[in-house]
C-alpha cells in the first residue's frame, strides 16, 4: 500500500499529531473515535518488529478532538541492526501532515526518586550506542542540529499536562543502550556519572530521525525497573511488560491531556 492508497483509506484530513507508542502501550490506539487501523505488512517500506508488546499498525482518528496518527509498535536497532529502521514510518507521519511527533519508551530508572510505575518527559537525550540513523544520509541536510533535540514549547504542554491532571512528571536525561542484553551494573553506575536519569533501547535514533524530517520531538519514558545493581533483581521483558502495565492508567491520562492542548 502506497501513500494515495492510505490517503483513501483514511481520508483528507491532515494529521494534527503523530505518536509512537512503546512496549505494552498499544492499547492507546483501541481508543481512538473513528479509527481506521492499517496493519504495517500492508504499507509499502514499513518496517516490521517481532517484539511482544509491539502490535505494528498504523492506526488513524481522532482522540480528544485531535486527529492522531498513531504507530502501535516499532522497529528497534537490535531487530535488524539497522539505525535507521523507523525512518518510512517517521516519513510516512510526516507525509500525512504531522508537525509533531510524541515517542514513547519503557526504560529503566538510574534514580532512586524515580521508581518503576514513574512517569519522565525527556529533555535530553546521550546517545552512548554510537549509533546514527543519519550515517550514509546525503547532503548538508544530514549535519542536524541537536540543540532542544526535545522541544521546548512541547514539553511545557506536557508539564502543564501533567499538572493539570495531577500526575507527577519527572524530567530527565535518557541514555541509548543498543540492546538486546540489558545494561551491566558497571554500565548503569557509568551512565549515572555522565548524567543519564534513565537508560532504553529506543526513542534516541528516532528524535534524530524526526528532526532530519522536521518535525518537533516530546517523548515519555514509562519507568519500568531500576537499573542492573540498583536492586537484588535482574532485568527482563516480563517485567517492563507487567511494569508498563500498571502505570498505563496514568500514562494514558497524560497523553490525552497533552493531546487536548492542540484542539
Amino acid at each position: 500500500m502506497m501513500l494515495d492508497d492510505i490517503r483513501a483509506r483514511i481520508g483528507d484530513a491532515p494529521i494534527a499529531l503523530g505518536m509512537i507508542l512503546g512496549s505494552g502501550l498499544g492499547q492507546m490506539a483501541g481508543e481512538m473515535e473513528d479509527a481506521t487501523s492499517i496493519p504495517f505488512d500492508q504499507i509499502e517500506g514499513m518496517p516490521q518488529s517481532g517484539v511482544s508488546g509491539h502490535a505494528g499498525a498504523l492506526v488513524v482518528g481522532n482522540l480528544e478532538g485531535v486527529r492522531c496518527a498513531i504507530l502501535s509498535g516499532r522497529v528497534h536497532y537490535y531487530e535488524q541492526g539497522h539505525a535507521a529502521a523507523m525512518r518510512p514510518a517517521l516519513e510516512l507521519l510526516a507525509a500525512l501532515g504531522a508537525q509533531s511527533v510524541l515517542l514513547t519508551n519503557s526504560a529503566g530508572s538510574t534514580r532512586e526518586g524515580m521508581p518503576p510505575g514513574s512517569l519522565m518527559a525527556l529533555n535530553d537525550h546521550i546517545n552512548y550506542s554510537g549509533l546514527n540513523p543519519l550515517i550514509g544520509d546525503g547532503g548538508d541536510e544530514r549535519f542536524v542540529g541537536m540543540v532542544d533535540a526535545y522541544a521546548p514549547d512541547l514539553l511545557a504542554r506536557l508539564r502543564d499536562a501533567a499538572q493539570a491532571e495531577g500526575i507527577t512528571l519527572h524530567q530527565g536525561v535518557y541514555a541509548w543502550f543498543s540492546g538486546p542484553s540489558f545494561e551491566t551494573p558497571a554500565e548503569i553506575r557509568m551512565i549515572r556519572t555522565m548524567g543519564a536519569d534513565a537508560v532504553g533501547m529506543s526513542t534516541v535514533p528516532e528524535t534524530i530521525l524526526a528532526r532530519r524530517i522536521g518535525l518537533k520531538v516530546a517523548a515519555i519514558s514509562c519507568i519500568t525497573n531500576f537499573g542492573a545493581g540498583m536492586t537484588t533483581t535482574n532485568n527482563s521483558h516480563a517485567e517492563t511488560l507487567e511494569e508498563s502495565a500498571k502505570a498505563r492508567g496514568a500514562f494514558i491520562q497524560l497523553v490525552r491531556a497533552y493531546i487536548r492542548s492542540f484542539a
